[in-house]
Order: structure tokens, then sequence, then C-alpha cells
């Protein structure tokens, strides 16, 4: 295996025990260092959530010393069939590609299946950057909620809803009807269904400071997201020595120190951010400029929901 060595895009289907998933590998081939994971939300494929912020050019540096593992949770790439199978196993993945470690990214959905893996996986985890986490299961209330939600509104609109701030919506930005078209003629719209069901059914992680993450984290949220407070509340669970908690700030600035805090990257390589490219941290982590409270999956957004048949259902754990 080459080492660094610049690659463009690299599509894989990986077989599977449970089918077959879909993965991009990016960046500089090289095993010496944790390749960087990213997981994405609900109602978002890995091209949709994270291409615009590996794309910026303040985040260059980063595609040139890493390898970017792109992880579509199963039957969300563009054209797959319905559900294949029931489980995401990242440990398959990681064998796949020679890895031993990786740093993960997740937004909203992925947050959640990546801080999951890293629990029962501690060894295969150096770092965790969390964007729009919630740990919790959802409550009665939440449930109740949820329910009316699945009556009253469309799959598309309840993705909507889930990706974008009350504020967003309101004011009905090209973003956000470039969304509601792509979500509301996607192609594998069940499996989208799937996967929100699947998130909205997740169990509490029991977030503990003293025995949870073993690795350093960033939590990332938008000002004004719904999971502001599930954000500010798995903060308090955490070890403050080995965590940091971002709201509204430069995510591709704050991204790049925290990889160099982990000591993979010399100070030297630390570019300044350019004045063009000073966005606030939900249009950094909302992965392509625009401003987002929950976004950081959908363009670094959230996901949709929509309940599936009892057959259908899949687990998106580890």
């Amino acid at each position: 295996m080459c080492c660094n060595l610049f690659f463009s895009l690299q599509e894989h289907s990986i077989e599977t025990p449970h089918g077959v998933l879909h993965v991009t590998l990016h960046g500089t081939r090289t095993t010496r260092r944790p390749a960087i994971l990213t997981f994405h939300d609900v109602g978002l494929d890995s091209k949709s959530c994270f291409s615009p912020l590996f794309k910026f050019e303040e985040m260059q540096e980063i595609v040139k010393n890493f390898t970017l593992i792109h992880v579509d949770a199963p039957g969300q790439e563009e054209g797959a069939a319905a559900y294949p199978f029931k489980c995401v196993i990242l440990t398959i993945i990681l064998s796949f590609a020679s890895f031993r470690t990786v740093i993960g990214v997740g937004v909203g959905a992925g947050a959640y299946v990546l801080s999951k893996f890293s629990i029962a996986n501690p060894d295969s985890v150096e770092g965790l950057v969390l964007i729009n986490i919630d740990t919790n299961a959802r409550g009665w209330i939440d449930w109740a909620a949820q329910k009316l939600s699945s009556v009253t509104s469309s799959l598309t609109e309840q993705i909507v809803s889930h990706l974008f701030s009350q504020e967003e919506l309101s004011s009905n930005t090209d973003l956000v009807q470039s969304h509601r078209e792509r979500i509301s003629k996607a192609s594998n719209l069940v499996n989208i269904e799937l996967f929100w069901k699947t998130y909205n059914s997740r169990r509490d992680l029991n977030i503990d400071r003293n025995s949870s993450f073993k690795c350093p984290v960033m939590l990332v949220v938008g000002d004004q997201a719904p999971y502001e407070d599930a954000a500010v509340e798995c903060n308090s669970k955490m070890d403050p020595t080995t965590t940091s908690f971002l709201k509204p700030a430069k995510l591709t600035e704050a991204f790049k120190y925290f990889i160099q805090g982990m000591g993979y990257m010399a100070s030297s390589c630390m570019t300044r951010l350019s004045r063009s490219r000073t966005t606030s941290l939900s249009s950094s982590y909302s992965m392509d400029g625009s401003r987002s409270r929950s976004r950081t999956l959908s363009q670094g957004s959230q996901g949709g929901q929509m309940p599936p048949s009892p057959s259908q259902t899949m687990e998106v754990s580890c």
C-alpha cells in the first residue's frame, strides 16, 4: 500500500455478513495516521453531508494529510435498492481500508452511531467530532409528538424540520427548498424512512464522564438548533479535561486545531482561514457554507422520519 499519494474519490461496495455497504475514500492514502471516518445524518448521504465541508479551501491541509472514509448508512446512497440488511459494522470498514484507528466525524444520527461505536470499541477511535448529537432515547412526550407529526406531516416535511431551524424554515431559503425537493423525489425514500424510524427508536447511550469515551471529543451545535439542549446535556456528562464544546464559530479552524491537539499536524501546517471564508460554525458544520442550526447534517445536517413496517426495521448500530 502506497503512502503520501494523493488520490481522488474512490467508491467501493464492501461485502459484509449482512449485505453490501457503500464507502467512499478520499485524501492521502496513508496508514501512518488514523483515518477520518464520517457518518451522515438522516435525510442525507455522505456526499450531500460532507463533500461541501471537505472542499473548503481551509480543509485542504486535512485532505492532504489524512485518508477520509465516508460511510453511507445502508441504502442511503443514490440509486440504492430497498434495505438489503440490518446492521452497520464499522469494524469491517476499518479492516477493508487497512486502518487500525479512526477519528470519527458524525452529524445527528451519524454522531449517535459513531458514539455508540466508540463506546463499544474504544481502542479503534482516537477522537470524535460530534455535531448536533442527542444521546438520549426519545421520551413519551417526544414519542407522542412524533406520532402526531407522522400523521399530519409528510416524511419529507418531517426530515426537513429535522435538518433546519424554524427560522430557516420560515425564511424558506433556496437551500431549504432544494433539500425538500431532493428528499421528496429520492428514489430510495423507503430507505430514508427506515433510517428515520431507527434513529427515533434509539436507546440512551448513558454517557458518564468516568467510563464512556476514552478519546478527545469535540461537541458542536448550532444556534437555535433543536438539539441544542441535548448537546448541552451531553457536554455536562463528559470529562471536561478531554471535551470541548463549540457553538457558532469557525468549524474548519476548530477541527484543524482539534487534529493538531492530537499530535497529527505540526503547527507549521496550520494555515489561517482566509477572510473570505470566515463563515459561522453553523455554516461550516452545515458543510455547504450556508447557515443551519441542525442542518449540521444536511449540508451537514439532520434527517427525516416515517415508520417502516416491522419486518423492514434495521439497526444502525455497532
